[in-house]
């Protein structure tokens, strides 16, 4: 909910105010002014209890292990695929080539300053040297960049299922606590599931955040198998909402893409094969050993709430005027490794 701003007002002395104390006379003592006690976003993050926090399930993450940095340190990325209805048709598709080990070897071929990072093949445009793509995966309509609002939405306003066989996808439309709806959409809020997605009223689709992992393509009605991947790693695109796939969010490593070297070609890019970083191996996670437990922090719960509320409202120390508002963007859901 939206708090008031409420300001103390200091009057200035008129001329005909008392006079000030002589030298031998001490003035009064004035109160320190309050400091505001209000806690900041990461403080609630902080102090939401163990029932807040929902786990991420292995099978539900993408995870990038890159060849080491120049130090010889393991670079690691963590992506957390999106749930149903939504890309379905692209995340089996991811599924089958992490099944089929097809990113061993591959790399990352672009980083686009202010915008994205791409991996994949990089002779993937080149008919004769292409990597094969396993067989059988989904050629995916561009239909399916959006779902219809009838097979989303969650129930009546007493809290009943509208069709009970829906009922493990769906959504909850709330809207966070002073989340403003923007100009790309109707409305914006977050799924139950925690994921930020935007509506016109009759269809409802994922949105492009930092951190978003997305389909590359070519022109449509081409809308990529899955192989090209990328992630945001500047301000939210998105334009790109309904025109590219969104499959996923990068969780941890995320600061292993946005720190890349730059592109040298066009839209960054690279121009020769030494630039690349190469990909050792992509694997879901219930492949990988010793892979930490991930949760994060339940966009129903009252912690949530608060969270959100505080990003659009800061009252601790550092602010002087709440905003009154906040981007959807610009209320990540909060990723943990479980304690």
């Amino acid at each position: 909910m939206k708090h008031p701003l409420l300001l103390s007002v200091a009057l200035l002395a008129s001329c005909n105010a008392a006079p000030a104390p002589s030298p031998k006379q001490e003035p009064a003592p004035t109160a320190a002014p309050a400091k505001n006690s209000a806690l900041a976003p990461a403080e609630i993050v902080a102090a939401a209890p163990p029932a807040d926090w929902a786990t991420v399930a292995p099978s539900d993450l993408l995870v990038m292990d890159l060849a080491p940095d120049a130090k010889g340190g393991a670079r690691r990325v963590v992506v957390q695929l999106l749930p149903a209805p939504f890309s379905q048709g692209w995340i089996g598709n991811i599924r089958m080539l992490a099944a089929a080990k097809w990113w061993d070897g591959t790399s990352i071929n672009r980083v686009q300053d202010g915008y994205v990072v791409q991996w994949g093949d990089p002779d993937g445009e080149d008919k004769v040297k292409a990597k094969p793509l396993p067989a059988g995966l989904n050629v995916v309509p561009v239909e399916a960049y959006q779902v219809p609002f009838q097979k989303v939405m969650m129930a009546t306003p007493d809290g009943r299922r509208v069709d009970p066989l829906l009922s493990p996808v769906a959504v909850h439309w709330r809207k966070p606590p002073d989340v403003r709806d923007d100009s790309y959409s109707l409305q914006v809020g977050m799924t139950a599931s925690g994921w930020p997605v935007a509506s016109d009223g009759s269809a409802m689709w994922p949105i492009h955040c930092y951190g978003t992992v997305g389909v590359g393509r070519d022109y449509p009605p081409d809308t990529g198998s899955g192989a090209e991947l990328y992630a945001v790693i500047g301000q939210a695109p998105r334009q790109l909402d309904r025109n590219i796939a969104v499959v996923g969010r990068v969780i941890e490593g995320m600061e292993h893409l946005s720190s890349l070297p730059r592109g040298t070609g066009d839209i960054g890019f690279y121009k020769t094969a030494e630039e690349r970083t190469p990909i050792r191996q992509i694997r879901i996670g219930t492949d990988v050993p010793d892979l930490p437990r991930y949760q994060y922090l339940s966009t129903e719960s009252e912690s949530f709430a608060r969270y959100a509320d505080a990003r659009a409202n800061r009252r601790d120390a550092f602010y002087i005027r709440p905003a009154g508002g906040v981007d959807i963007c610009n209320v990540p859901v909060p990723v943990r490794r479980a304690p």
